[in-house]
């Protein structure tokens, strides 16, 4: 059972998680359906890193152990239930975006200009154009 720690800036605690079980609560549908339904409450940034990671998989170069890694985190993302509530003020989706900053550094070889471009793309398909001008030149890079 493979396990990744997770720091809550909030209690500063460092918790561990089983990669395995997120990696297992990940669903391309339910990956869809987050994304859709918490732009607002999870915030842009947060979104745009986890459908980068998202087209990250997508690359044939992508070795088996970083998908794992991306599927891991946003399995975590999609979860329900996990380290801190996604329904808490200010505080529900910090552990989300570590599970997400955490696998896209491991990823970041992988996020390139096309799967950027995919992102933005898929972005404004489904939150409209206008989304897009949200993201500061440091979240479009």
């Amino acid at each position: 059972m493979e396990r990744a720690r997770f720091y809550d800036p909030r209690t500063g605690v460092t918790q561990e998680v089983d990669v395995e079980y997120y990696a297992g609560e990940y669903s391309e549908s339910g990956f869809w359906e987050k994304i859709k339904s918490k732009v607002k409450s999870a915030g842009l940034q947060l979104i745009y890193k986890a459908m980068q990671l998202y087209y990250a998989t997508e690359n044939p170069n992508c070795p088996t152990k970083v998908k794992a890694g991306i599927y891991a985190a946003l399995g975590y993302f999609i979860a329900p239930f996990d380290f801190l509530p996604d329904f808490m003020p200010f505080a529900g989706y910090t552990d989300d975006l570590s599970a997400i900053l955490l696998a896209t550094m491991m990823a970041q070889a992988y996020i390139d200009d096309e799967v950027r471009e995919k992102s933005r793309q898929k972005l404004g398909e489904i939150f409209g154009r206008k989304i897009l001008a949200e993201l500061s030149e440091d979240q479009a890079a």
